[in-house]
């Protein structure tokens, strides 16, 4: 029995040859590509916004305005997401190629809504930010997953030019 080492184990490509034409014609890849960057401009001045108010106490209202945004462009890019997914998949949440993304994806969208929750009934500030920074953790990660599939996407392209 020959051995194989990991990198000769043969995987799937992320996109089969209609998917990838899927994915090159609908503008809902051009509205993730636009999406994606703002909600990480958002995250990145509202993060800022946080440490600030965790660390000196000033800023809560700016600091929970940004994290109220944030929460918008994420709900924006999770719903139009979907959607670029059925289009592109067949279904639209956990395709094969985005599962673990998409389980991820749940957990950061629940984080963000437990800070509303925890917003609207009252916690404390610092315990709001809290779950705001745990909420961009997770979102960071995400960020990460994604990012990885971008690269992935554009390897197997360039190894089939």
């Amino acid at each position: 029995m020959p051995t194989e080492t990991l990198t000769s184990v043969p995987s799937r490509q992320l996109y089969t040859s209609e998917e990838r034409a899927r994915r090159d014609s609908t503008v809902w890849t051009t509205v993730q590509g636009v999406l994606a960057p703002l909600q990480f401009v958002v995250f990145l001045v509202s993060l800022g916004l946080v440490l600030r108010f965790m660390m000196t106490g000033a800023g809560y209202e700016a600091a929970t305005f940004s994290i109220i945004a944030k929460t918008i462009v994420l709900l924006t890019i999770m719903v139009t997401g979907a959607i670029w997914e059925k289009v592109v998949f067949g279904q639209y949440l956990f395709a094969e190629a985005f599962f673990w993304e998409d389980v991820v994806s749940f957990l950061v969208i629940a984080l963000h809504l437990g800070y509303v929750w925890a917003l609207i009934a009252g916690w404390s500030h610092a315990d709001q930010m809290w779950i705001a920074l745990a909420a961009y953790t997770a979102y960071v990660v995400n960020a990460a997953q994604f990012i990885w599939k971008l690269r992935m996407a554009r390897l197997d392209a360039g190894a089939r030019a």
